[in-house]
């Protein structure tokens, strides 16, 4: 099984849009396998979904309010177009496994940002 490592970020705070992108994951035809805290502002989530809902959940989880960086939109572009290019309907019910990981920066201190070699993702 394939598997994709995605990182964004949000100012958002994390209570209103781990609501909202938990519930954009799963009406986008994802299974939410795994969701945890990985430190006080960052969460998990692990989850697989078919190739031919990727789409889907590419806009459910910019709609949620995840900023992602330039790597990581192409990758899921890279997997929109894939399936463009798939005809058949099994090929299209491929599980593609997921890791997005969010860092909230509104719950981190400003002094943060500051530090030389500081990322957000």
């Amino acid at each position: 099984m394939q598997v994709l490592d995605i990182q964004g970020y949000s100012y958002e705070p994390s209570e209103g849009l781990l609501r909202t992108l938990n519930r954009s994951l799963v009406t986008s035809g994802g299974w939410v396998i795994d969701r945890r805290p990985i430190s006080s502002t960052n969460y998990e989530f692990t989850l697989e979904i078919e190739l031919r809902f990727v789409l889907d959940l590419y806009a459910g989880v910019i709609a949620s309010g995840v900023e992602l960086t330039r790597a990581n939109h192409l990758a899921f572009t890279d997997l929109c177009t894939c399936r463009l290019h798939l005809k058949g309907s099994s090929e299209l019910r491929q599980i593609i496994g997921i890791r997005l990981e969010v860092c909230f920066l509104s719950q981190q201190g400003s002094n943060a940002l500051l530090h030389p070699g500081y990322s957000v993702a």
